[in-house]
């Protein structure tokens, strides 16, 4: 009986890789990326995956519904299978994926509870402190920090006022221009 279960999805395991799939899509937006913005890097996209990421994550466990907590969960599994994926197609040996996972989950914990910290306080200067520290660690260019800030603040304000439901069925509306 219990192999059975190994063949079972979890309840919100589609809807999290769907969400998880639009906040990458709005993270590539080109508009986020140049000289004056974030750095076209590796390490400039995961810094606006995981911003998006914790933004969707920070509205589903602020919903009242029950459900939620296991949504943002199943956003925050998408996330990291992904990352797992790319790390082996880029050539990461199997014996380091488990580290070089453990050390983006723990950049990805650091940069949400900064994110959700200064959000939760209406901090937009403390907001732009966090990413100017995260995402430009050597000096972020003139008003990058916080035209970011603002972006970030706006796609927050954009995501509270969706529908939960939507989310369960795997919607997302990232419609704030960058």
């Amino acid at each position: 009986m219990a192999l059975f279960g190994l063949f079972r999805r979890r309840p919100h395991e589609r809807a999290g890789f769907t969400l998880y799939t639009a906040a990458v899509e709005a993270a590539r937006d080109p508009a986020l990326f140049g000289e004056d913005a974030v750095p076209d890097t590796l390490e400039g996209r995961f810094d606006l995956v995981a911003l998006h990421a914790a933004l969707l994550v920070r509205r589903l466990h602020r919903d009242p519904d029950p459900r939620g907590p296991a949504l943002a969960q199943a956003v925050f599994d998408a996330m990291f299978a992904d990352m797992d994926l790319n790390l082996r197609e880029m050539g990461v040996g199997d014996m380091s994926i488990g580290k070089r996972v453990r050390r983006m989950w723990e950049a990805f914990h650091g940069r949400a509870l900064a994110y959700e910290s200064a959000l939760a306080a209406s901090d937009l200067p403390a907001l732009e402190a966090a990413l100017s520290r995260n995402v430009w660690p050597d000096g972020a260019p003139e008003g990058a920090a916080g035209r970011l800030a603002a972006h970030a603040a706006a796609l927050d304000g954009a995501l509270a006022a969706q529908p939960f439901e939507g989310f369960v069925q795997g919607r997302v509306e990232w419609g704030v221009p960058a």
